[in-house]
This record gives C-alpha cells, structure tokens and sequence, in this order.
C-alpha cells in the first residue's frame, strides 16, 4: 500500500518536473527581451510544484470537510497573489483582501463603503462605467486597468471583473480579481525602446557611469566598432578602437558628472568619422547613473555644408569683378571723364554708385564669412600707428557721416601708439563700427571713437547718441544675420554679418569685443587688443582652436 502511494507520488513529481521543463523550453524559444529572463523560469518552478499536489488531490475522493480545508487554502493562496475587491450594485466597494490595502497603501477603512471610483483617475473612470453597463447585461470583463494608489502613484494590473447575483438571480454587484503587471509592462517598454533604438541610423550608446562600460548599444554602434557577433556584454568604453575619441567622450562623460550637469554636446572624430556627440547625464535613481551617448555622423552634412560653401564663393568671387568694372566706370563718369552730366542724370548715377559700394561690402562680407567658417582667414601683421588706421577710418566714412549730418570725435591719438597687427583687419572692424553707429545716429548726433593706451593693450571704442539696444535682443548682437527689434535693415543696408565678422577678427588678433548700451541713450562698442597681436594670434582650423607664436 505505502509503496504504491510512494510509487504514485513519484510519477506526480516526474509528470510535474517533465512538464515545467517543456514550459521552459517552449517560453526561452518563444519569449525575447527581458521578460524571456523572468517568464520562463517562473514558470517552469510553478509548474513543478503545483502539479504533483493537483494530481494527488483529484486522485483520490475528498470528504465534505477536505473540500472546505482545500477552499481556505485556495482562498490563502489567492489573497496572498492577487488583489481581490467586491462592489455593490451602488458601485461602492463592499470588501477588499489584505493585498489589495497593502499595494494602494490605503486604510480598510478608507475604503470601504466608497466609491470604486476612487481608485481611477479621470481617464480610468470612464472606464469603469463601461464595464458596468457590462456587468449589468450579464456579461464579464477582463483586461488591464490603471489603479491609483494613495500617495497619487499608478500601477497597471491585469484585471477579471465578473457579475454576482444573489439567490433569485437579481444582480447585486461584482467581483474583481487584480494582477499587478506593472513591472511587465515596464519591461516590454523596455524591450520595445530598444528595438527602436536599433532602427536608427544615430549611434546609441549606454555607460555605466562609474565604470564606463557598456550597457546597451544599438545596431549601428555595434555594426561601426564591428561588434556585432561578440556584443557589447562585458566591453567597457576604453575597448572602443580609437584612443582619441575615447579620450574626449571619457573626459566629457566625467566633468558632467563632477559638475552634476545634465548635457554636453561637442564634435569628434571617431575612427575615421566626424560625429557631433551629444552626452546626457542620467543621476542615479532607482538604478546605478548612466551616460546616454548619442553619436550623429557629420560626413554628409559636412559635404552638403562645403558644397553649399564652395557654390556661395564662387557666386561671390564672379559677381565680385564685373561688380568693381561697373562701379568702376560710374566713377568716371562722376568725375566728368565722360563730359559733364545734367544735373538729374549726375544724381540718379550717385544713387547707382552708393548701391554699388553696398553691394561690394555685401560681397566682402559674404566671403571673409566662408573665410571665417573654413577656418582660413587671412592675417598679414605690421607695425603700425594706430591713430592712423583710426583717422584713415573717418576719412573713408566721411561721405556717410556727411550725408546724414554726423560729427565724428577722436579722442586719445594726440600721441602715436605702436601696434603689431594686421592693418586693414582693424580698418575693416572700426568701419563696421563706425558705419553701425552712423546708421543708428540721430541726425546731427555725435560718434566718439576714443582709445585708452595700457602697457601691453590698447582700448578702442566708437560710441554714439542712438536708440540703444533692447535687452530682449542684446543677447544675439554678434550672431550672424542677427535682426534685433529696431534695426530697420531693409532701410539702413547691412547684412547683419559685420558684428559676427568683427568678432572672429578681434578674436583671432588674441582680443576681445564688447558693448556697453542704454535704450534712448546710445551704445558704444569696444575692443581690447594685445599690442603685439602676432605673438597671440589665434589660428582657427574647423574644430581645431590653437595659439600660433
């Protein structure tokens, strides 16, 4: 007899065993991600367990009082894995087990005799009048529900909603039982975040932010480093073929995190590719912090960027010589070389060659701004007067300032004050001041270029009794083509590049330009420079930025 018992109790275990090892098989072959890491597993040891007991019990016949001992433990097992509530036909909860108060983090008390509703929020609460109505037909309901808990928090759980009747077959409310699937769902996001990912052309990279190695990459990152077979499981970011590049991301990566900044976008060049490399920074939370590394290649924006470049001073360079011949020959005929004009014609042809000269200026802007994007500007340094270059300014903007009543004031160049500079770059940045302060003078105001001279640097500034600058637009005042508030463009002329190119040349001489302005009263621009500029000249290469002696 006890061997039989025995011998059956063995074949239960074995049918048990053999069917969570065909579970697992099935759910590894079948499942992908990282619920393929939990569902199988899971699985399989439930299947093993339960089964034996199931087989056990429907082999032999059970008395009145087994049966009520096999309910309470079915009753235990239940409440102790899903959340169980019963509401009454007024829609008012009537009873919740121990699981449902502990998940929500509500009282019993704060939940019995209240609304279900209370559970929802707006968007949930919609849905549970729908499932009501079906409730009422008779019919049951299952599938997944948000459930708010008291801290204002939301889980997800898979829910069986089912009608209750009472003994004459009138309906008296419902029974839900709640599986709380919230981690699932997680992990389906996740898995379906990086198949996305995968399908970019960007690189993606993920970093442990302690040790740098990797926790995710997608397809393209994996198919550049050639990755693809052996992963990225177990590579950290010093295994990357390119010591430079991995020198620069790694630097970042470390000042975001001793900074405590969240981003950090710079250009690189990755085993042959230039890439603009965006970091984040993602601080440690439920989970170690981790660097999220994007890396978009610029090979083909910069070919359509040169191209774009290429075509602009070409167009410049053609229109540049028949543009000099035409102003040129206006100029002759200005001067009568042609015989004198009548009075009407001499003015039309004076309007012609001021638009002649805009146009020449829009040119030269246009290309010392490719000069400036390709990093090859030029610079030819002498030893210089500066009060010359400064009082050779004002003569050649004598015109402009006639024409619209100005007064120019020079201040400070009683004495001479040598500079080693490139000459007609500093001519070229005080006429794009001086012109500026012409265009935003009131008529009959007063422009003030004074210089301050130090030891090593001199101080030039040209300041005049304008408008001033907005404040909303004072930020943007040396970007190019920037178009502030009242700067009229269209009638004072201008490319709105002369400020960003002043920039770039003050920069590159080892100097810095500013302004100082006041709405109503006026701005005055300054600059410093080095008095010897040869020594501190910055060369600008693309990305490269170095000192050059």
């Amino acid at each position: 007899m006890f061997n039989a018992v025995k011998e059956k109790s063995t074949r239960h275990t074995a049918i048990g065993a053999a069917l969570g090892v065909g579970w697992y098989v099935s759910a590894t072959a079948l499942l992908s991600g990282s619920v393929a890491t939990v569902a199988p597993a899971a699985g399989a040891i439930a299947l093993t367990a339960l089964v034996p007991i199931a087989l056990r019990k429907w082999a032999r016949p059970t008395s009145p009082h087994l049966k009520d001992t096999l309910l309470a433990q079915r009753m235990a097992v239940c409440n102790r894995h899903t959340m169980i509530n019963v509401v009454d036909r007024n829609a008012k909860l009537v009873e919740v087990n121990d699981l449902l108060v502990e998940t929500t983090g509500y009282a019993r008390e704060d939940l019995i005799g209240k609304p279900i509703d209370m559970l929802y929020d707006d968007t949930g609460r919609a849905l549970v009048r729908r499932i009501r109505r079906m409730l009422q037909r008779g019919e049951s309901w299952a599938g997944q529900t948000p459930l708010r808990k008291a801290d204002g928090s939301s889980i997800f759980t898979h829910t069986t909603t089912a009608p209750l009747y009472d003994d004459d077959g009138e309906w008296v409310g419902s029974i839900s039982a709640r599986t709380d699937v919230t981690q699932i769902n997680k992990l389906m996001a996740l898995q379906s975040s990086a198949e996305i990912l995968n399908e970019l052309r960007d690189e993606i990279w993920i970093l442990d932010a302690d040790e740098l190695a990797f926790s995710y990459m997608n397809h393209a990152s994996l198919d550049r480093l050639d990755w693809r077979q052996d992963g990225f499981r177990g590579r950290s970011l010093s295994d990357v073929a390119d010591a430079e590049a991995v020198r620069v991301i790694g630097n970042a990566c470390q000042l975001l995190k001793k900074t405590h900044q969240m981003n950090s976008r710079f250009d690189v060049d990755l085993m042959g590719t230039p890439f603009s490399v965006g970091i984040k920074f993602l601080p440690a939370a439920a989970q170690p912090a981790r660097f999220l590394i994007t890396l978009t290649d610029l090979t083909e924006a910069r070919a359509q960027e040169q191209t774009k470049s290429d075509f602009i001073s070409m167009v410049s360079h053609e229109l540049r010589s028949p543009l000099t011949s035409i102003k040129g020959s206006m100029g002759l005929l200005l001067s009568n070389a042609a015989g004198e004009l009548p009075d009407k014609a001499a003015e039309l042809l004076q309007i012609a060659h001021r638009n002649a000269d805009r146009l020449v200026l829009i040119i030269n802007d246009i290309l010392d701004l490719e000069k400036i994007s390709a990093g090859r500007m030029d610079f030819v340094m002498e030893d210089v007067d500066l009060g010359a270059l400064i009082r050779e300014t004002d003569q050649a903007n004598e015109m402009m300032r006639q024409r619209l009543g100005l007064t120019v004031k020079i201040e400070g160049t009683e004495n001479p004050i040598p500079l080693s500079t490139d000459p007609n770059r500093i001519i070229q940045v005080l006429t794009n001041l001086l012109s500026n302060a012409c265009k935003f003078s009131r008529p009959g105001g007063i422009i003030t270029i004074s210089v301050r001279d130090d030891a090593e640097k001199v101080r030039i500034s040209v300041r005049d009794q304008g408008m001033g600058i907005p404040q909303k637009d004072q930020h943007k005042i040396f970007q190019r083509f920037a178009d502030l508030e009242n700067s009229e463009r269209a009638a004072k002329g201008g490319t709105g590049l002369g400020l960003n190119i002043c920039k770039a040349i003050v920069e590159s001489l080892g100097g810095k330009i500013g302004f100082e302005t006041e709405e109503g009263v006026g701005t005055s621009f300054n600059f410093v420079l080095p008095k010897d500029s040869g020594s501190r000249l910055i060369i600008s290469q693309k990305d490269d930025v170095r000192e050059a002696s």
